[in-house]
């Protein structure tokens, strides 16, 4: 296998956008994606992976056909929330194995208002009314509060940090900073979480150009970053979130197996030679305030039960050891199910080039990119300069 670089990365804000089509959001994004690899004209891609969730037959065959019909592949993922960053490993493999000097990632999304009406969910589970991710998060919520001496004001400062962040980022949804007070007061949804601590449903795209050093010394090899690690899998049965969004039956009360962000992230460790202590930044899948906590422990970022604890003594803050979501998160950008692992990749590749703006991480040298999704899919990436 060798080195994967990734050349270039194009996003479209997150929000909501009547005015244009899911296919007028992902041209977008490839379009910013290659101009950013130095202008790479379309024709010398040769592969191209296409994550979404609500994007119907065709997805990447309807965005990229705006481009270019050059006959280049185009495959169609689905992994849930993971879509963006599966589409991204495989680009990498592809690249990697040496099928391709040159492959694109996309992620793309217009998303139903509303709670998601996920296809994945038994008939028993909808026609009881328990088919809601909000019931899922805010039980495994319940849990780590219970088990560990979490705290609702715990919840509500990952949110306050998230906004605050979310406000450095012109692509964000949410551009607007929030007090401990505004978030506490705000709606209860689903004990033990408000309304501001979910991630809202939302529209957008990102793209990353993937190449072998030879193609990217061609280019920009200046501002290319090194895909270190790139490591995917689907929750066992007895973790927490072991068949997500497909009725947890995979839950057990008496056995406890690895959580697969936890089995990953320590693959994803060993073959980059880049621990916990080493990571500039990481981006993860925030899709409620108790999640990020919780991911804290899963990604070793700190010892099981002391995720709380983290965000009390600010690690995870832009000024912190450790930061974590600088991008404002999906708390902040929205979670359009098929682009955002590709916005968080975006993210780490531009504060390693340095190029974040007021959000810019000092000398960060390496990055995290976490995602989770519906079934238990998860994967998890580390970029390096």
């Amino acid at each position: 296998m060798r080195d994967v670089m990734v050349l270039g990365v194009g996003v479209h804000p997150f929000g909501r956008f009547d005015d244009k089509s899911f296919e007028d959001i992902g041209q977008e994004a490839v379009k910013a994606a290659l101009k950013d690899a130095g202008d790479m004209p379309w024709t010398d891609v040769q592969a191209a992976f296409c994550g979404t969730m609500h994007g119907g037959t065709g997805a990447g065959h309807r965005v990229l056909s705006r481009v270019g019909m050059t006959g280049l592949p185009i495959i169609n993922m689905e992994t849930g929330c993971a879509s963006g960053s599966s589409a991204f490993i495989m680009a990498y493999q592809q690249v990697a194995s040496g099928l391709c000097d040159i492959a694109i990632a996309l992620g793309v999304e217009k998303m139903p208002r509303g709670f998601m009406r996920m296809t994945s969910y038994p008939q028993w589970q909808v026609l009881s009314g328990l088919a809601l991710n909000p019931l899922e998060f805010s039980l495994r919520a319940s849990r780590h509060m219970a088990e560990y001496g979490t705290t609702e004001e715990q919840l509500a400062k990952v949110s306050v940090k998230s906004h605050k962040n979310g406000a450095l980022n012109p692509y964000a949804m949410y551009q607007k900073e929030m007090s401990l007070d505004q978030i506490l007061n705000s709606k209860m949804v689903c004990y033990p979480l408000r309304v501001l601590e979910f991630a809202a449903p939302g529209e957008g795209a990102g793209a990353a150009i993937l190449c072998s050093e030879e193609v990217a010394r061609k280019y920009n090899h200046s501002r290319a970053v090194k895909v270190a690690a790139a490591c995917m899998g689907v929750a066992q049965y007895g973790t927490s979130r072991c068949g997500g969004g497909i009725g947890g039956m995979g839950q057990s009360a008496k056995i406890h197996n690895e959580e697969v962000a936890t089995k990953l992230s320590k693959q994803a460790y060993q073959i980059s030679g880049i621990g916990p202590e080493d990571l500039g930044l990481v981006e993860l899948q925030d899709t409620d305030s108790s999640s990020e906590i919780i991911l804290y422990e899963q990604l070793g970022l700190c010892p099981i039960g002391e995720g709380g604890r983290l965000i009390d003594e600010g690690r995870t803050e832009l000024g912190g050891d450790i930061p974590v979501n600088p991008s404002g998160g999906l708390l902040s950008c929205s979670e359009p199910t098929g682009a955002s692992a590709m916005r968080q990749l975006a993210e780490v590749t531009w504060h390693l080039r340095g190029e974040a703006g007021r959000r810019q991480i000092p000398n960060a040298k390496a990055g995290m990119a976490m995602a989770s999704g519906a079934g238990g899919n998860c994967t998890v990436i580390i970029l390096k300069k």
